[in-house]
């Protein structure tokens, strides 16, 4: 029986739904790449989410979420931790996606050390 995660119930769903939309936008094909310059540039790797959000590497990289009136680190700060838990799987899941190439060429970013 092959593995399948529990589903939690979003608690704060504007919210989430609004950092949800921005990691979206930010790994878009369009933009992913001017993301991944952004992390390189600041010396912050792919992984390091609470560093991203921190940084506000994320409202550099999505102009709506930057005009929002509320930063990535006020959103998700604002979910429960069941919700951040699960915002987290899902930039982590997006950053996986990433095509070898650009993967490759970024791969200073996507280093665990």
């Amino acid at each position: 029986m092959a593995y399948q995660q529990a589903q939690i119930p979003v608690q704060k769903t504007e919210e989430f739904e609004h950092l949800r939309a921005a990691i979206e936008r930010v790994f878009a094909p369009g933009a992913v790449e001017k993301y991944f310059k952004k992390l390189q540039s600041a010396d912050v790797h792919i992984r390091q989410f609470e560093k991203v959000l921190d940084e506000r590497l994320l409202e550099q990289a999505d102009p709506l979420l930057d005009m929002a009136g509320r930063s990535g680190r006020q959103l998700y700060d604002s979910l429960a931790l069941s919700d951040q838990a699960l915002i987290r799987e899902f930039y982590l899941e997006r950053i996986e996606q990433a095509g070898p190439a650009l993967r490759a060429k970024y791969q200073k970013i996507y280093r665990y050390y």
